[in-house]
C-alpha cells in the first residue's frame, strides 16, 4: 500500500450524516456537532464558509470544501448576514419550526422560499472521530477547497442520483460515496498546481524514497533498520538515509514510528 492510500486504511463511514438544503438569502447554518470531517458541496448558487477562528472563504457553484473539526463552522449567504443562525448537526432546528428534524440520510429542506439567488447545498459528515486517522487529520488544513472539473465530479453525479430516491441500502451507499468523495477530494487538493502537500506525498514519486515508503507501509511490523530498508530499496544506507531525510523531512525509522 502506498503512503497516501494508507491514510485511509480501515476508514469506513458508518451512518454518515447527509443533508440537502435549498436556501434563499438571508440564511445562516451553524454546524455544531463537532464532526471530525465535514464535506460541503454547492450544487448551485454560492455562499461563505466561516470556520471558527479562521478567515471566511467563498464557496461557489460546483466547489467542494472539507472542513476539519471538531470546532464549529458556519455557512452563510454573506459575511455579516442578518439571518438568525440555524443550529445544524445530527438535528437541525429553526426558530420558526420550534422543534428539530432528524438529519440522517437525505432531507430536501428549505430555509425560506427558493427563488432568485437561492443556493443548494449538500453536506456529508463523518459522525465518529475514531473512523478518521490522526495522520489524515494532521495532513489537512482547517478548510480544504476543491474546484469543479476533477475526479470528484463523478462522485457527485452518483450522490445526486442516490439521494433522489429512497431505496433499500441507501445509507450504505451514501457511506461509501462519502469515503469516495473524501479520497478524491484530498488527492485533487494535494495535486493542485501550486499546492503544498505533505512532504511525504511528493516524496512518493522519487524512485528511491518512493520505494522505501511503499515498503514501510506494506510491512509496518517488519523489524526494519535503515540498512535493511536500503537493501530492499537497492541503494546504500547513506544514500537512503540522506535522501529520505531531505525529501520527507525526517529519518526513515522516525517516520515509521510516527
Amino acid at each position: 500500500m502506498d503512503a497516501f492510500g494508507d491514510l485511509f486504511r480501515g476508514m469506513r463511514a458508518q451512518g454518515s450524516l447527509f443533508a440537502g438544503t435549498t436556501l434563499s438569502p438571508p440564511w445562516s447554518l451553524h454546524f455544531v456537532d463537532g464532526a471530525p470531517l465535514t464535506l460541503c458541496t454547492v450544487l448551485g448558487g454560492a455562499g461563505w464558509i466561516v470556520p471558527e477562528g479562521h478567515p471566511p472563504e467563498r464557496l461557489r457553484a460546483g466547489e467542494t470544501v472539507i472542513v476539519r473539526g471538531p470546532a464549529p463552522f458556519t455557512f452563510v449567504d454573506e459575511v455579516g448576514t442578518s439571518a438568525e443562525p440555524v443550529a445544524c448537526g445530527e438535528h437541525c432546528t429553526t426558530p420558526e419550526q420550534g422543534g428539530t428534524r432528524h438529519r440522517r440520510g437525505w432531507n430536501d429542506d428549505s430555509c425560506g422560499d427558493p427563488g432568485a439567488g437561492a443556493t443548494t447545498l449538500i453536506v456529508g459528515a463523518y459522525p465518529v472521530r475514531g473512523e478518521i486517522s490522526r495522520r489524515l487529520l494532521d495532513a489537512l488544513p482547517v478548510v480544504l477547497r476543491v474546484a469543479p472539473g476533477g475526479g470528484s465530479d463523478a462522485v457527485l453525479d452518483h450522490l445526486a442520483a442516490e439521494v433522489a430516491v429512497d431505496t433499500p441500502g441507501q445509507q450504505v451507499v451514501l457511506d461509501r460515496l462519502l469515503d469516495w468523495l473524501l479520497v478524491c477530494s484530498v488527492r485533487e487538493y494535494f495535486d493542485r498546481p501550486g499546492g503544498e502537500p505533505p512532504a511525504w506525498y511528493a516524496a512518493q514519486r522519487d524512485p528511491v524514497v518512493g520505494g522505501a515508503l511503499r515498503l514501510l507501509h506494506a510491512e509496518p511490523a517488519a523489524p526494519w533498520t535503515v540498512s535493511a530498508l536500503a537493501d530492499r530499496a537497492g541503494v546504500s544506507r547513506s544514500t537512503l538515509a540522506k535522501r529520505f531525510a531531505d525529501l520527507v523531512g525526517e529519518p526513515p525509522l522516525t517516520y515509521l514510528t510516527r
